[in-house]
């Protein structure tokens, strides 16, 4: 069987939490719920870095602001992510090429990760907090919930993840205008400091 919709499933699941999918892929493959998972993904040390990055996101991602900067600093981390796990299942299994396999899961997280990062954008135009942990906890459920299920029956979560993909990506659009408001405010929050930096530093400079 191929390993292809195991590989979109994890490629679309690393784009919103990749250090989840490498913990639960390793969990899976050293308890001996499938023989799809490499044994890279089942070391010990693989494991604890995946648990304790997975923790700091888990309260990163609930908090507001911090969560945007956050995803800003995983538009990297996550499709290499999602290329890398591709990889390593296609070269486990043997019935799909790496680069193959690395390209579909690293280009699935990269959309993935967009959704993510622009929801929460449009999420944070408003300052209650109740909706970003909410998502959070959504998501994360949503993406341990379809890794499991892909264990069993990987078609059928590969049909789900692409159906959440595009309803995200329809929702992205939906809510493109409150996104270019949110990066507004933020470039001008910016600007704000920095007038401020160069006003005090005026200020405590000596009279010439």
């Amino acid at each position: 069987m191929s390993v292809l919709p195991l590989v979109f499933t994890s490629g679309w699941a690393s784009g919103i939490n990749a250090y989840a999918v490498v913990l639960l892929l390793g969990i899976f493959g050293a308890t001996g719920v499938t023989d799809e998972v490499p044994a890279s993904l089942q070391r010990t040390d693989v494991l604890i870095v995946a648990g304790v990055l997975f923790l700091c996101e888990a309260v990163a991602d609930k908090i507001p602001y911090v969560d945007s900067l956050w995803d800003g600093v995983h538009t990297v981390i996550r499709p290499v992510a999602g290329a890398v796990v591709g990889a390593l299942l296609a070269g486990q299994s043997g019935s799909l090429s790496d680069i193959a396999a690395g390209a579909v899961g690293g280009s699935t997280a990269l959309a993935s990760h967009f959704v993510k990062a622009g929801t929460r954008m449009a999420i944070n135009t408003s300052p209650e907090p109740f909706t970003n942990i909410a998502m959070s906890t959504a998501e994360d459920l949503g993406v341990a919930g379809i890794v499991t299920f892909a264990m069993f029956n990987p078609q059928a979560a590969a049909i789900i993840a692409a159906v959440l993909l595009a309803i995200g990506l329809a929702l992205l659009i939906y809510l493109w205008s409150r996104i270019r408001r949110f990066l507004r405010r933020r470039a001008q929050r910016r600007e704000e400091k920095r007038l401020s930096a160069e006003a005090r530093a005026a200020a405590a400079a000596p009279p010439r």
